[in-house]
């Protein structure tokens, strides 16, 4: 039992007490002093009811559904009509605590405090009657002739119809176990008399036959599962039993945590029933099979109708003070203290074991009922508990109690004995989703795991699924060896036996499975699926055999091999061998199929069906399947009677005789496949004898599908080569691994003969033998699938050679090249792959993610190489004119985010790490350039608070500490981390005690104007006085001593090249110094008349014409002075196209500067030359120094 949620609301006061109206279409609340009215079908409010002026305690539905009433702490009782009219209003003199309609005359009872009123319909008077204590419950028997009241002292007081005691049952608690809840058993008996009420005389009769009628269905022996053995009760008590059960029974609800049940004469039944929970309120279903309770323990509990507790309804907030069940239903509405209602659908599932003719099912919840589905014999097992789950195999029954199993047997081996006994208790709490029985073992199901339970409650053994178990069936084997058929939801079929650990994986579908059967023999499998399919399988071969739409459940005859029977749609559906299916209607599933009898379970009944005669009295179906046949042919208007007797004989076993008849007919080809059938391939050669080479070469095929089939693959593959059917031939040597015999086939066919030898490559490549596979393929000339070969096999050299001579398979070879390398994670390597085999854009992503990923992982090094690598990518791919504008843009943003993250590497080190590299003028310089490049967005990755700590801590160590009070102040405007906020708070102040000016020394120069420089520009990277960009070392980001100059218009790269390789003559000052000798002494004078270096340079020159302004202008050079350029002073840049050259004049020719060729980064000479032994490359681009290319 499971109860589902239908809808929910929330009043705003307590709900004391509800009604359904006699239909269940409507629901009456009484809450704080108006009743609310609801659709019981969604919940919706229909309409609040507004009369009394205090809360309202009770509320009662007359029985024909035509009133209803209401009572209140404002002393009246008000009857509304079925339309929500008020019609009638009285009052008693306290507070209404509880009302109640007779269910036959409609009289309305109506307890107070201090008494209780009688109001029949059709008097206007109200007959009222004192009562000795308060009145907290009322209810009317069936018959409506006695009303019982629940009292507040304890007492239970049981009136006729005209309010005078017949009856007085004191409870042993007296006023300390207050009466709350009184309710009597619904009787079905009643519910016919009121349905057939209009007719005479119908009380009378209906009242004499109920007590003269007896129970037929039942056998009149009944078993209890108390103690070792039950007991077998004789037909005397289970008369008293059923004459008890059709009394009148009142169920008693009390405060002293007890539930009572009391006969009419005031005789309790049974003894009180602890709750531990004081009960609020109590209700019967319509037809009294099952009791609910609610109260203090804030839910609702279902109870037998014997008071044996079965499960929860619904878990509350609050306490619960009224529950009723909806009339002729299974839905449960509560109301609680805080104003909850809830409605709920309780769902009975139905719990039941089925073993040939034996059918276990669960009665009221507490009771199995074993039946004989062949002697129509029942027999009852009362079980006092909720029966959880029922198995039943050949003599044994397991029934799975809350806190234990039972385990019975048959007296004895009688196939007709009904008698179990208890044979062994397992007392212990399982919690499983099925339950099996074997013969000395219990199989749980839980999930995706099977457990196998000794009859002592030892685990033996265990088994996990892949998957969920939806269906499990034991199959049958000797006792202890008894095998299990498995159906999971990933549509595998297991074979489990239960003394093996391991599974047998009969076949695997792809939809789950719903139920599974297998047939007598063993050899064919029915399985039905989630698709509502039945689909049936040959178990050795595992193919298909058929499948038929629209089934919910099957089974296989237990007698007849070829017959099973599967049910839905509303049909039953019986298939014999290959015969079109025979349906007729039925409702429920199929269970069982034993000779003549199909087993049905309806709702909560089991039935047979008897299969139509046809079915039973032909035992010979195949023979029956060929009179069809024939019948059916010569409707179709055939009439050769020599192939009608031919095909007789052949079923007769008349082979030779069939043969000649076939061949009198003309059919000679059905003489040549009866014999192949039957693998008579020497009969079938006599009968061929010298004719037809096709015929002859159709029966070796034969002959080799044959061999082939009784696993003889070798003579099959020699007979298909003979009979030239290579492909199969190849495919069977393919399948066995027979590389031999695959070179010998290959080598003997002919090249133009390409199906079979591309199918001989393929199982080439698959055995591992590419060599042999290369072979076909340059035999045939399908140098692409050679290409291929190779790519799979990852042999790239022989790829690479192959592209050499064949540049149209360029991209077959690079691209799974590249993607080969990226997977392996040489990735700088994938993205030259790309580039090679022209597919720019996967070079350039590759190259954007290595990038990306070295700035998140903070190797910054490596995001400037990388980066570098991708400006030099879309320089390449800007000579394409389409794209040279967007190119060159990236170019220039590439090449400068890598020199940011080239520089930002040391700052990084310096923060992060505990030991600096680097000498604190160069932190110095690259902080500088740092902050001085980052005028707008800063890129990822680099932290402008990382580079003002340096700057300010290498400022104050090199004695520039203005510049360092300016850049802590301007940390002061940022967040800084915690591991940096102590010192830059020391830092800031400790530096106010420091001079407010920098040190000369490191004020930078502009060697085009000779301006000094602040170390904060404003500017950026350029001189304040002449705006010349400065060019920076890359290692040590010293302004290095270069000024860049253009050439003029019309002249050439080449041109200008070798104007300054013409070395013109200059003057050396030879003549500078002057040796004089006299008597005693040698003197060394400087002739000062001599012109100094440069006084006569045009390019010195041009620098002092063209200097200062606001804007910057470039140093343009004439033919003149470039001849006047000495080689070794002059850097050259030399760009690939579209860029042009960059030229540029070294001041110090004494301070050599060396420039990488292949980034063009400059560098001091000792600096590149420290370095490059350092890392055996340039430390900017990685170029290896002994890499000849630029």
């Amino acid at each position: 039992m499971r109860a589902v949620l239908t809808w929910r609301d929330k009043a705003e006061q307590c709900i004391y007490d509800l009604a359904f109206k006699p239909d269940g279409t409507q629901l009456i609340l009484a809450a704080g002093n108006r009743l609310l009215v609801y659709d019981t079908s969604d919940g919706t409010l229909l309409q609040p009811l507004k009369g009394h002026k205090d809360t309202v305690y009770c509320v009662a539905y007359a029985k024909d559904g035509k009133r209803f009433a209401s009572g209140s702490a404002d002393k009246s009782v008000i009857i509304w009509t079925s339309k929500l009219e008020g019609i009638l209003k009285y009052t008693h003199n306290d507070s209404i605590q509880c009302v109640s309609y007779n269910p036959v005359t409609h009289q309305l009872a109506s307890c107070s405090s201090n008494d209780f009123g009688l109001w029949p319909p059709e008097q206007k008077s109200v007959s009222k009657h004192k009562s000795s204590s308060k009145i907290t419950c009322c209810s009317w028997t069936n018959d409506g002739q006695y009303l019982a009241l629940g009292m507040f002292n304890g007492i239970i007081s049981i009136r006729n119809k005209n309010g005078e005691e017949k009856v007085k049952i004191e409870r042993p608690g007296g006023s300390l176990s207050p009466i709350w809840s009184i309710y009597w058993n619904p009787s079905s008996r009643w519910e016919r008399f009121w349905m057939n009420r209009g007719k005479k005389d119908a009380e009378e009769a209906i009242v004499n036959r109920y007590f003269q009628e007896r129970p037929s269905s039942l056998k009149s022996v009944v078993y209890s599962s108390k103690g070792s053995e039950s007991e077998e009760e004789e037909d005397d008590s289970s008369r008293d039993d059923i004459s008890e059960e059709h009394n009148d029974i009142l169920a008693v609800a009390d405060w002293g945590q007890k539930l009572s049940f009391y006969q009419l004469s005031g005789k309790q039944i049974g003894k009180d029933r602890s709750l531990n929970f004081d009960p609020c309120c109590i209700s019967y279903f319509t037809k009294g099979e099952y009791l609910l309770l609610g109260g203090s323990d804030k839910q609702v509990s279902l109870f037998t109708k014997d008071g044996v507790r079965l499960g929860t309804v619904g878990e509350q907030n609050s306490w619960v003070w009224t529950c009723k069940v909806k009339p002729d239903s299974n839905y449960v509405v509560v109301g609680c203290q805080d104003g909850t209602i809830s409605f709920y659908q309780l769902i009975f599932s139905t719990v039941h074991g089925l073993y040939k003719d034996r059918y276990a099912y669960r009665d009221s919840m507490t009771d199995v009922i074993v039946q004989h589905l062949i002697t129509e014999q029942k027999v009852r097992i009362k079980c006092k508990e909720l029966v959880k789950k029922i198995a039943i195999y050949k003599n044994r029954l397991a029934i799975q109690l809350p806190e234990k199993i039972l385990i019975y047997e048959l007296y004895s081996d009688d196939s007709s004995d009904m008698h179990y006994r208890v044979k062994e208790k397992i007392v212990k709490k399982f919690e499983c989703n099925l339950l099996v029985v074997c013969a000395d073992h219990i199989i749980l199901c839980q999930e995706k795991r099977l457990q196998c339970l000794s009859f002592r409650g030892v685990k033996e053994r265990e088994w996990q699924m892949e998957s969920l178990i939806r269906y499990i069936k034991v199959i049958g084997g000797p006792p202890g060896r008894e095998g299990l058929l498995v159906g999971l939801k990933n549509g595998q079929i297991l074979k489990i036996f239960v003394d093996n650990l391991f599974a047998i994986i009969l076949l695997k579908q792809a939809t789950a499975v719903r139920c599974l059967d297998m047939s007598a023999s063993r050899k064919k499998l029915a399985v039905v699926d989630e698709n509502d399919t039945c689909l049936v399988y040959d178990i050795h071969t595992k193919e298909l055999l058929f499948q038929e739409p629209n089934a919910n459940s099957v089974a296989w005859n237990t007698q007849c091999e070829d017959m099973l029977c599967f049910s839905g749609g509303g049909y039953l559906n019986i298939k014999a061998s290959t015969f079109p299916v025979h349906q007729q209607k039925m409702q429920g599933f199929v269970v069982g199929y034993n000779g003549s009898k199909i087993f049905c379970l309806h709702a909560f009944s089991m039935s047979a069906v008897e299969v139509p005669q046809a079915f039973i009295r032909v035992q010979d179906l195949r023979y029956l399947e060929l009179i069809n046949s024939i019948e059916e042919r010569k409707k179709r208007g055939e009439t050769n009677n020599d192939l009608f007797l031919a095909e007789v004989f052949a079923y007769q076993g008349k082979f030779h005789e069939a043969a000649k008849l076939y061949k009198r007919s003309g059919h000679e080809n059905l003489a040549l496949e009866m014999y192949t059938d039957l693998r008579m391939f020497e009969y079938a050669k006599d009968f061929l004898g010298s004719g037809d080479p096709k015929e002859t070469k159709i029966l070796i095929t034969k002959q080799a599908d044959w061999a082939r089939s009784i696993n003889e693959p070798k003579a099959a593959v020699e007979m298909y080569i003979s009979a030239g059917e290579h492909v199969k031939a190849i495919e069977i040597s393919g399948d066995h691994g027979w590389v031999d015999m695959l070179i010998d086939i290959a080598r003997k066919l002919d090249k133009a003969e390409r199906e079979p030898l591309l199918m001989c490559a393929h199982y080439f490549k698959k055995l591992d033998n590419p060599g042999y596979a290369a072979e076909t393929y340059l035999k045939i000339g399908d140098l692409k699938s050679l290409v291929q070969l190779h790519v799979e096999t990852q042999h790239w050299d022989e790829a690479f050679a192959l592209g050499e001579k064949h540049p149209e398979f360029k991209d077959d070879i690079y691209v799974p090249y590249a993607q080969w390398l990226a997977e392996n994670d040489r990735f700088e390597e994938a993205q030259k792959a790309f580039h090679k085999a022209g597919r720019q854009g996967e070079a350039v992503r590759v190259l954007e993610q290595l990038s990306h990923n070295a700035v998140v992982e903070n190797r910054f090094n490596d995001a400037a190489y990388y980066y570098w690598m991708l400006s030099m990518l879309c320089l390449n791919i800007a000579q394409d004119p389409a794209q040279k504008d967007v190119m060159l843009g990236k170019f220039h943003h590439f090449q400068h985010l890598a020199e940011l993250y080239h520089g930002y590497h040391a700052i990084h080190r310096y923060t992060e790490e505990p030991f600096s590299f680097c000498r604190p003028e160069t932190l110095f310089n690259i902080s500088r350039f740092l902050l001085h490049s980052l005028t707008k967005d800063t890129p990822l990755g680099i932290s402008k608070v990382k580079t003002l700590f340096t700057l300010a801590k290498q400022s104050r160590a090199l004695g520039a500490y203005k510049l360092a009070r300016h850049a802590y102040n301007q940390l002061q405007g940022l967040w800084i981390p915690a591991r940096f906020q102590k010192s830059i708070e020391l830092g800031s102040l400790t530096i106010r005690s420091k001079p407010f000016h920098d040190s000369e020394e490191l004020v930078p120069l502009c060697y085009r104007c000779s301006a000094s420089n602040p170390l904060l520009n404003n500017l950026g990277n350029v001189c304040i006085n002449c705006r010349q960009p400065f060019v920076f070392s890359a290692s040590s980001y010293e302004v290095l001593h270069l000024v860049e100059f253009y050439l003029e218009e019309g002249i050439t790269d080449e041109e200008a090249v070798s104007l300054i390789n013409l070395e013109a003559p200059s003057h050396k000052g030879e003549n500078k110094w002057q040796e004089i000798t006299s008597n005693n002494s040698q003197t060394l004078s400087l002739d000062e008349t001599v012109d100094s270096v440069g006084e006569d340079d045009p390019f010195t020159a041009k620098l002092s014409l063209e200097q200062g302004g606001s804007e910057f202008v470039p140093l343009v050079v004439s033919r003149s002075v470039l001849r006047s350029l000495s080689r070794r002073d002059v850097l050259i840049k030399r760009w690939p196209r579209p860029l042009q050259w960059q030229y540029f004049r070294s001041f110090l020719p004494d301070a050599p500067i060396t420039m990488c060729p292949s980034c063009f980064q400059m560098f001091h000479s000792e600096d590149y030359e420290q370095l490059v032994l350092q890392h055996t490359c340039c430390p900017y681009c990685r170029r290896r120094i002994d890499d000849p290319s630029p």
